[in-house]
C-alpha cells in the first residue's frame, strides 16, 4: 500500500476512533509500520482532525524525516515494534472503559480482562497490566518492552491499552474490542458471569492464531 494511502486511512479510522468516543481532546496516537521507518499522528494533535500531510514521519533509526513532530509517546509505539517485527501497526488511546478497568483494585495483573466473548479471545487473548508510570518516563517503554514479546496487547495502569496488530485495520478492530470488551467487564461488576473455558479460549487460539 502506498504512503499517501496509508496516510489516508490513518487519519480516516483515527476520525471514525474520535467521532464514536473512544478518544477525546488531543489524546491516542496511532502509527504504522513502513519499509523505511514509520508513520506516526502528530503530538498535541486532535484523532478527530488529521491532517494526512502533516502526519509524522521517522525514518528506521526514529529520526523525525517529515511532517509535525511525533507523539510524544512514540517510545511506547518503539518498545512494541522492538519486541514484535511482524507487528505493522500499534493504536493507544485512553479509552474511558479501558482505562476505568486500569484504575480498578483486585484485577489480575497478568490478565486483566475475563475472556467474555470468542472475539475478545480472538483478537485480544491475555491482556497483562503494565505498572504506572507517569507519562514520558522512560520506565515506561522498559516496562512495555519486558512484556512485549508475549503479549499484542497491554494496559497502561490509570492510562490504557497499546495494542499491535498484523495491520491497521488489525489494531483498531483489536483496540476496539478491548474496549467493548472493558465496558461489558464494569457492566457485569457484581453479576455472576460465565467467561469462555479455558479449552474454549485454547481452541480459538488454535484456530485463529494472532500474526504479529
Amino acid at each position: 500500500m502506498s504512503e499517501t494511502r496509508l496516510r489516508d486511512d490513518i487519519a480516516r479510522l483515527a476520525k471514525s476512533l474520535f467521532d464514536r468516543g473512544l478518544t477525546f481532546g488531543s489524546t491516542g496516537n496511532i502509527s504504522v509500520r513502513l519499509e523505511d521507518g514509520w508513520l506516526m499522528t502528530p503530538t498535541g494533535s486532535s484523532m478527530g482532525d488529521l491532517d494526512p500531510a502533516a502526519i509524522s514521519k521517522l525514518d528506521a533509526r526514529g529520526n523525525h524525516v517529515s511532517g509535525d513532530k511525533p507523539t510524544k509517546e512514540a517510545f511506547l509505539h518503539n518498545a512494541m515494534y522492538d519486541c514484535r517485527p511482524r507487528a505493522g501497526a500499534i493504536v493507544h488511546l485512553h479509552s474511558t472503559h479501558s482505562v476505568a478497568v486500569s484504575c480498578l483494585c483486585g484485577i489480575d495483573h497478568a490478565n486483566v480482562l475475563p475472556p467474555l466473548t470468542a472475539y475478545y479471545a480472538m483478537r485480544v487473548g491475555t491482556l497483562p497490566l503494565v505498572p504506572y508510570y507517569p507519562p514520558g518516563d522512560v520506565d515506561l517503554a522498559k516496562a512495555v518492552r519486558e512484556m512485549a514479546s508475549d503479549h499484542h496487547a497491554v494496559l497502561l495502569a490509570n492510562h490504557g491499552p497499546v495494542v499491535a496488530g498484523k495491520s491497521l485495520r488489525d489494531a483498531v478492530y483489536a483496540t476496539e474490542e478491548l474496549e467493548e470488551t472493558a465496558r461489558l467487564f464494569l457492566m457485569l461488576q457484581g453479576y455472576q458471569t460465565r467467561p469462555l473455558t479455558a479449552a474454549q479460549v485454547a481452541e480459538l487460539a488454535e484456530r485463529f492464531p494472532v500474526e504479529c
